[in-house]
């Protein structure tokens, strides 16, 4: 007696009258002969009969078979050679059946696994499929329902093989695009730091100030951020808005802006409101809303007589007050049309002596931890950056 089988389940025993579909019809009938690759099978039974039987039924073009008699002499042939199916009696004497099944699906999982089993034993036929076999053939067999419950099973095998290679390569994709897109962000982001130096340069070179002010004092605040242990992200939203800090000054008419002499009252309430028009420039656009505070507040002072809003200790933003120190620091060590720039050690003590009055003592204590030598390094650098700016700032003032 015999069972057809279509992937993997049990229809009926082979009867006279339950016609198996003839070999033309299988699966492998829709690939051209011609173009057919021959399917490896490896055939375990303990009965020399039953490995010499599917050897006749399974024999070239179509496929190639070995013969194993037992379990173990099976996994030494399947280390030597490459099979595509296993057919594997259940009851063998030391490697069982479904001993056999277990190490051929930790070893070859893309190998697909028939066992044979007699009638009184269909329902270990059954366990064994939920152990992992692909179908199970009853005895005695017949060669067409070993054909095709072989080629049933080796088409499943080959569907999970697909979903596997596009699963690796929808993860490649997905690698692939997250490195892609990343690397745009890196790109956009270095896209944003260069427009943001443009810009700081722009609004130095306008307010008669010195070369690279803008970008000397954004790494001024970043070295006093990092000295208190600040996240690299909130070092990112300290620097743009270090970059930005006096872009409100590019609504301040010229003639105020660009002064000689000391301001009047009324001109110097109109050079306040440059922090507010710079908070306004800012505020709405996403990737600097981060920094528009820092733009608002960056005149602000520790004791509350700063402006635009009299804040005072932690009602200012923390990167406004480090940047409070890095500001004065650098007007302090920079030259200006109306005098000389003192030195990084003078410039050092009076950010100490305005501790608790315009500056943060925090803020102060961490300044001050910094040696004097990374202040001129950062300078020189800047110098060194911007040799045409920098003597085009000369020639201006």
């Amino acid at each position: 007696m015999g069972a057809e089988l279509v992937f993997g389940c049990p229809i009926s025993m082979a009867t006279p009258d339950n016609r198996v579909p003839p070999v033309g019809e299988t699966i492998a009938a829709e690939i051209p002969r011609g173009s057919r690759p021959v399917i490896r099978v490896l055939a375990v039974d303990d009965e020399r009969a039953a490995c010499k039987l599917l050897a006749i039924m399974l024999q070239p073009p179509a496929f190639s078979c070995s013969t194993a008699a037992s379990g173990e002499e099976a996994i030494v042939t399947l280390r030597r050679e490459h099979f595509d199916a296993v057919i594997s009696d259940l009851q063998m004497p030391g490697i069982s059946g479904l001993e056999l099944l277990a190490q051929v699906r930790r070893a070859y999982p893309h190998v697909a696994f028939l066992v044979t089993t007699g009638v009184d034993d269909v329902e270990v036929g059954v366990q064994a499929m939920r152990s992992g076999a692909d179908d199970y053939l009853v005895k005695p067999l017949l060669e067409s329902a070993v054909i095709a419950g072989l080629e049933s099973a080796l088409y499943k095998r080959q569907l999970e093989q697909q979903v596997e290679n596009y699963r690796l390569h929808l993860e490649e994709m997905v690698t692939d695009r997250t490195s892609q897109l990343r690397q745009a962000l890196q790109q956009l982001e270095r896209g944003y730091e260069d427009t943001l130096q443009a810009l700081g340069a722009a609004i130095d070179l306008r307010d008669n100030d010195t070369a690279g002010h803008s970008r000397r004092v954004c790494r001024y605040a970043v070295e006093i951020a990092r000295a208190m242990g600040w996240s690299e992200d909130k070092l990112g939203s300290l620097a743009k808005g270090a970059h930005l800090h006096d872009i409100g000054k590019l609504g301040i008419p010229d003639g105020i802006l660009l002064k000689p002499g000391p301001l009047t009252a009324e001109e110097r309430r109109l050079m306040q409101r440059h922090v507010q028009i710079g908070f306004d420039l800012v505020a709405d656009i996403a990737f600097l809303a981060d920094a528009a505070e820092i733009v608002l507040s960056h005149h602000e002072r520790y004791d509350g007589s700063g402006y635009p809003r009299g804040l005072k200790r932690d009602e200012i933003l923390p990167s406004a007050r480090i940047f409070a120190v890095a500001d004065s620091f650098d007007a302090i060590t920079s030259d200006r049309p109306y005098r000389r720039a003192s030195s990084f050690a003078s410039g050092r003590e009076v950010i100490r002596g305005c501790s608790g009055i315009q500056f943060d003592p925090e803020v102060v204590t961490a300044f001050l931890s910094i040696p004097e030598e990374t202040w001129s390094a950062i300078a020189e650098d800047n110098r060194q950056r911007n040799p045409q700016l920098t003597v085009l700032m000369e020639t201006k003032t």
